[in-house]
């Protein structure tokens, strides 16, 4: 498993739907990124969310606190050194990409090139009709301008962008990113994000897939890759986000896990990213079992072209003790795989 990349997921936007109400404040937040980066977690991935979901109101009687990715992960940024900082996901259809592009161009240069943009069409349709009530939008067709645009944003010196859903006209958006290409990601498991990897990308980044369906979804990649000629990017990164329970014994692990906030939000998404899937058992979609078992599903992992287990959440409900499983899945796991 050499060359195996950890990353974990950090509470940016994860109370009520990841974690229970409340668990991280702004200081714990980022301390969790800090200990990250000490425990050899290789990035940090922040998810994205702008207004209570429907079924996180009707759980818990105090809203969550859903912390803006990027304004996180700059102030990471200047209490980390090496860390990558990895948006998982940020969701298109909340920004203008003229914006989006001078924020993670702007977080590029104030971290030294260590950014990478997670995009997604977000699991929950009701946060965009919040945002913009009355207004009908194919986010798929969406997110594939928005990619496109962001690599004009990113490249040209003055760029223009006609599309259905986004234009924008003589934008000239400096500075550039550090990096001569900011690793943008396709997220999720659906047919799309697969095509849009192939298409558009520099990597695919989809959550609580089997091995077997994660070898599935590659091989489909590169199908669509030869069918189009495209060369892929140099690096182009095959990523994973799972959830991590690892106990002395499996019924111990699988105890912890079904007993998690995370579980109920995997369940939660019945509707949405997970739709038809749930009648499956969770536990061999995730990181679950004996410390043996779990480096064994890695393996299974790795060999489905797994290269980065992006965004790990962890089976916990208070900041100190993901401190304390983080350290161990450190000791366990990531020691082993180098």
């Amino acid at each position: 498993m050499e060359g195996v990349r950890f990353g974990l997921g950090v509470p940016t936007a994860t109370e009520g739907m990841m974690y229970p109400i409340p668990f991280a404040d702004p200081a714990q937040a980022v301390d969790l990124a800090v200990q990250a980066e000490a425990l050899g977690f290789e990035s940090v991935w922040a998810n994205d969310h702008m207004t209570t979901q429907r079924y996180v109101r009707a759980e818990f009687e105090e809203p969550p606190r859903f912390y803006d990715p990027l304004g996180y992960l700059a102030f990471v940024a200047a209490r980390t050194e090496r860390i990558r900082l990895a948006t998982g996901v940020l969701v298109m259809s909340f920004r203008h990409p003229v914006a989006a592009a001078k924020q993670l161009a702007t977080l590029d240069q104030l971290s030294g090139g260590r950014v990478v943009a997670g995009l997604g069409i977000g699991a929950y349709r009701e946060e965009f009709e919040a945002m913009w009530p009355g207004r009908s939008l194919h986010r798929g067709e969406h997110a594939a301008e928005f990619i496109e645009a962001l690599r004009l944003l990113f490249s040209e010196r003055r760029a223009s962008f006609e599309g259905k859903h986004i234009s924008f006209t003589d934008v000239e958006s400096f500075p550039k990113p550090a990096q001569r290409q900011l690793p943008v990601l396709s997220g999720g498991n659906s047919p799309g994000s697969i095509a849009r990897a192939a298409h558009q990308a520099h990597g695919w980044l989809p959550a609580c897939l089997t091995p077997a369906e994660y070898a599935k979804g590659v091989a489909e990649m590169d199908v669509l890759v030869a069918e189009s000629g495209r060369e892929l990017p140099a690096g182009f990164e095959r990523c994973l986000q799972l959830v991590v329970s690892v106990a002395s014994t499996t019924a111990g692990a699988d105890a912890r896990f079904e007993e998690s906030q995370v579980y109920n939000h995997l369940r939660s998404l019945s509707d949405s990213t997970l739709r038809g899937r749930l009648n499956d058992d969770l536990t061999a979609r995730n990181l679950v079992g004996s410390v043996e078992q779990v480096r064994d599903q890695i393996g299974r992992y790795v060999e489905a072209g797994v290269g980065t287990f992006a965004g790990l959440l962890f089976a916990t409900d208070t900041p100190e003790e993901t401190i304390e499983a983080m350290a161990r899945f450190s000791e366990d796991v990531i020691a082993t795989s180098r």
